[in-house]
């Protein structure tokens, strides 16, 4: 879980029958989610700032979470926002050696092949017929 928000307070409420995980900075949170109908507030204050994920793992051993509907909740959040393992890219198909490329001539290898042919065309014209 990539985040870099940090909270201080961390819990669970219950909303239309159905618990939740929340996260805030302020235990006065708990008049917000009061005023907007969730019931079975639970937050607590955490040790330190944390993000999501470290909140979540404190809030499984916190005494005032171990009942099943808050283990319940916490359970789920992990389910649904736990990091996902990320599949291995998938090998290409194709052939397992590369034919290495021709060496690309250069400026002085032209150079070399255009004197060794000129040296070749005037010894032929030295040598003498036979006839």
């Amino acid at each position: 879980m990539a985040t870099d928000k940090q909270f201080t307070v961390a819990g669970v409420s219950k909303l239309d029958g159905e618990y939740k995980v929340r996260f805030a900075n302020d235990i006065m949170r708990t008049k917000v989610l009061q005023k907007h109908g969730h019931s079975d507030i639970r937050l607590v204050d955490l040790p330190r700032a944390m993000d999501k994920y470290s909140a979540i793992e404190f809030l499984k051993t916190e005494a005032s979470m171990q009942d099943a509907h808050a283990q319940s909740a916490i359970a789920e959040y992990l389910d649904e926002k736990a990091p996902k393992a990320t599949k291995a890219p998938k090998a290409k198909a194709g052939p397992a050696i590369k034919a290495k490329a021709p060496a690309k001539s250069t400026k002085a290898s032209r150079e070399a092949a255009a004197l060794a042919e000129a040296a070749a065309v005037a010894r032929a014209e030295n040598e003498d017929a036979p006839f």
